[in-house]
């Protein structure tokens, strides 16, 4: 009996081993990189400003919008991780005032920018891994962050 599982387990063994990437692979680390078909397009590398108001709590980006763009409104990156961890990013939608993007973390101490849901999943041992939205994105400016840093990765979604 114990021969007929080891057997078992051995012959399932092959289809749980991960088959070897073989699609485009980003030619930078730690930066996100949008996946149109087979191209890579480099996502916008930025730093955003904290700006404190009263109550507030304000995070700036330069330019009224990205050059950066997607027609898809579900978009898929793809990220080699060297230094940064991708289950750390974070993507948030940014509003365009005044010849800048800015999203609103904290109104009265409260959070108010929610995170968008993403998917994370590794592609390759060397740390190749694809992202995905898990929902539709409405047009319009945003940014994928890692937590707790200012340094901004910007896209726009036409």
């Amino acid at each position: 009996m114990r021969w007929r599982v080891l057997i078992l387990a051995l012959a399932a063994l092959p289809a749980t081993v991960a088959q070897k990437y073989t699609g485009p692979r980003p030619p930078k680390a730690d930066v996100p990189y949008l996946l149109h078909a087979s191209n890579l397009v480099e996502t916008e590398i930025g730093e955003a400003k904290e700006e404190n108001r009263k109550d507030d709590v304000l995070y700036v980006i330069a330019g009224a919008g990205s050059p950066v763009k997607t027609p898809l409104a579900a978009p898929v990156f793809l990220f080699r991780g060297d230094t940064m961890d991708p289950e750390r990013l974070q993507l948030y939608k940014l509003e365009a005032k005044g010849g800048r993007r800015e999203v609103l973390f904290a109104k009265k101490k409260k959070q108010v920018a929610k995170p968008i849901r993403m998917t994370v999943t590794r592609l390759s041992q060397d740390g190749v891994f694809r992202l995905e939205v898990d929902e539709s994105l409405a047009n319009g400016e945003y940014s994928l962050t890692p937590d707790g840093s200012g340094r901004v990765f910007c896209f726009a979604v036409y």
